[in-house]
């Protein structure tokens, strides 16, 4: 049995609030296998976006280990965890994130160009046209939809060619029609690739999808119940 792509083991995470200390997360052990999608359901405030914000390094846990591809993260600094990040991970969050004043495929070149890819401009392109957008190249966030927005995030997600892809509510900002566009692209992607995807979603039908569904509640993984019933959460 290969080692998980993914391991956290008494994962914790307390922030600093105006009336003290607030449990975010509260140990959680859960471990993702290669090639696996998981998708993170649960109430809003649940910790879920945290959740997956520790998985990619983006949040420091504040107890316990977070592991992947074997390196641990918790003992990283900032430097060596971006460095990490940029070339294992893809990460597509509900809002673009897009730096208004590059073109889509200076967009997504950047962090081709940052990891000292020769070819950055030829890779971005060949993403651009993979969801797309090969009429949008030089077009600006601003001249776009969200929805085609969000395909450039999924497409600089995707262009380094990532191990692991995390996505927070990559469809939370869009109408159903683009929507259900790019759940079929993050997918899509997903087997291109053969990635790791783990999504943080309220969608029942995006979570449907998954290999896998886990639940949080109060920053804690809920128990298990059955399929029907642990999708239906999804959509509260």
């Amino acid at each position: 049995m290969t080692d998980p792509v993914l391991a956290l083991t008494d994962a914790r995470l307390t922030l600093a609030g105006n009336a003290g200390p607030v449990e975010i997360l509260k140990g959680i052990t859960l471990s993702v296998r290669k090639g696996e999608t998981v998708g993170l359901i649960g109430p809003s405030g649940s910790g879920k976006s945290s959740l997956l914000m520790l998985m990619g390094g983006l949040e420091r846990a504040t107890g316990g280990q977070v592991l992947a591809l074997g390196h641990d993260l918790t003992a990283m600094d900032e430097d060596a965890l971006a460095r990490f990040r940029r070339g294992n991970m893809g990460v597509v969050f509900q809002s673009f994130h897009l730096i208004p004043t590059m073109t889509a495929l200076e967009n997504v070149a950047l962090p081709l160009e940052l990891g000292g890819a020769a070819d950055a401009f030829d890779r971005a392109e060949a993403e651009l046209r993979a969801v797309g957008l090969g009429a949008r190249l030089h077009h600006y966030p601003s001249q776009m939809s969200g929805g085609e927005q969000q395909r450039v995030a999924l497409a600089r997600a995707a262009a380094p060619r990532p191990a692991i892809l995390l996505a927070d509510e990559p469809t939370g900002n869009l109408d159903g029609a683009n929507g259900q566009a790019i759940m079929d692209l993050l997918f899509g992607l997903r087997d291109r690739h053969g990635a790791t995807l783990v999504l943080v979603t309220h969608a029942p039908e995006l979570a449907a999808r998954c290999d896998r569904v886990i639940r949080l509640a109060d920053g804690q993984l809920a128990p298990d119940m059955p399929a029907h019933e642990t999708l239906a959460k999804a959509a509260e």
